[in-house]
């Protein structure tokens, strides 16, 4: 997500001064009606030929041949602005995560309608509403939600038994385990400071909407300086300075920390399942009891999906929804079947081959609203070594996975200022502000301010 809606954010610009989205001309009836182009994200780990794989089936099911194109996230936003000017952008795009969709839609580069009638013909109720809403925009229904990953904090729970202390749901809960776990080369927790790395306003908004802290208020003016998110500040600056190893924290440095035995908590993403029960070879945890059992820390660990802050109404947490969108010039017919395919037919096994980041969107089908969810269950997780999601870890703990996306909140989505979340994410205030304070350059308050102030900037220079 993170470099991609970086690079889209600064590509907007150019394909606004080019010209390029003034319509071509919708050819969704043109061209060979039997033959489509979609590009995916899913490039890495052997997911594009899992989704090759589906596109034989989808081609052998129809006889609607698929142009399939792995694209790195980098290269997503120097790809879309010079297919849009040869008038040649593909007919679906996959795996787009919910800031880009917003600014593909404000380059007036998707077909909402062709999104709304997939959604329609698998039914609508057979979404996880909160998927939908964050994919629409007022009556358009921008993109067609897949699946979805959370942020989680994750705990060890054999430290917080033996010191006496509750689960970390709560500011309050998890300050006292800092305090009381940060001792004997053990840091109380490890969290992002990296001024550079989107990873770490996903690692800040995740705690931030817990205490009801947003990025706009109901006037759309942006609300980082107000009393919930100078709170929020306070908290992450305290747990960063107070409880987290020295120097700036990194996505790669919090996971090495945790995976070490050096930290008794650490934020991250649902796609740690894999790696912390030891199933990925280059991302091993490296405890001292790991070393005999690579699966050691998978049972030693607990998961806090939502959390809530003094200020919070309820439990929050941040997380992410990708989609599939059908573009302006598609051919309009054989891309709604194959995304309506993709969700349907195909979705087992898309979602399969990366369950610990691919929670489905869909819970079932009319006929059998568990289909989909029955199926995540039993799913298998990890790259190097397979086992099964329920052979790992416990039954109420999936469970709580697999509601996280219904709590899962977003800065400025619902708001209807995507264009916005996508310029922050390729500016990064808010990590810059963190970076400063974590290092002692500006106190909470005034972090909170600079963030606000330029967030501000970056809106007004939006129009």
């Amino acid at each position: 997500m993170s470099r991609l809606v970086r690079a889209l954010s600064a590509a907007s610009a150019l394909l606004l001064t080019a010209g390029l989205l003034v319509s071509c001309g919708n050819d969704s009836q043109a061209g060979d009606q039997r033959s489509i182009t979609v590009w995916s994200l899913e490039n890495v780990s052997g997911r594009l030929e899992t989704t090759r794989d589906i596109v034989k089936k989808f081609t052998a099911a129809t006889g609607i041949e698929v142009k399939l194109v792995g694209i790195d996230e980098p290269q997503l936003p120097q790809l879309v602005m010079a297919a849009a000017a040869a008038g040649k952008l593909p007919d679906v795009i996959g795996s787009v995560p919910l800031a880009a969709v917003q600014q593909l839609s404000s380059n007036g580069l998707l077909n909402p309608d062709a999104a709304k009638q997939v959604v329609q013909r698998l039914g609508d109720k057979t979404f996880n509403p909160r998927a939908l809403d964050l994919t629409r925009a007022r009556d358009q229904q921008l993109a067609v939600p897949s699946d979805g990953w959370t942020q989680l904090l994750y705990y060890r729970k054999d430290l917080f038994a033996a010191a006496g202390l509750p689960a970390p749901t709560t500011y309050e809960a998890i300050e006292n385990a800092a305090r009381a776990l940060n001792r004997g080369g053990v840091a109380g927790i490890s969290l992002a400071t990296d001024p550079a790395d989107p990873f770490t306003q996903q690692s800040f908004e995740h705690l931030a909407l817990a205490n009801n802290c947003q990025l706009v208020d109901a006037e759309d003016k942006v609300s980082l300086g107000s009393p919930a998110c100078k709170r929020s500040f306070g908290f992450y600056g305290d747990l960063a300075t107070k409880y987290s190893a020295a120097g700036t924290q990194t996505v790669d440095s919090t996971r090495a920390g945790y995976f070490a035995g050096k930290s008794a908590m650490v934020v991250w993403s649902s796609f740690l399942l894999d790696e912390l029960a030891g199933l990925r070879e280059d991302a091993l945890p490296s405890c001292e009891q790991c070393a005999k059992d690579k699966g050691w820390l998978a049972r030693n660990t607990g998961v806090v999906t939502a959390v809530q802050g003094p200020d919070g109404k309820a439990p929050a947490q941040f997380g992410e929804l990708n989609s599939w969108v059908v573009t302006k010039t598609a051919k309009a017919g054989p891309s709604e079947q194959f995304v309506q395919y993709l969700l349907d037919e195909g979705y087992e096994q898309w979602f399969g081959m990366a369950a610990e980041g691919k929670f489905p969107i869909r819970p079932g089908t009319a006929t059998d609203p568990e289909k989909f969810e029955k199926a995540w269950d039993k799913a298998d997780i990890g790259v190097d070594t397979r086992k099964p999601l329920a052979s790992i870890y416990p039954a109420p703990l999936i469970e709580e996975l697999r509601q996280g996306l219904g709590k899962m909140q977003r800065w400025g989505i619902a708001e209807g200022q995507g264009a916005l979340v996508g310029a922050t994410l390729g500016e990064l205030p808010v990590p810059k502000a963190i970076s400063a304070m974590a290092s002692g350059q500006v106190d909470a308050d005034e972090a909170a301010e600079q963030a606000a102030d330029d967030v501000t900037s970056i809106q007004g220079s939006l129009g």
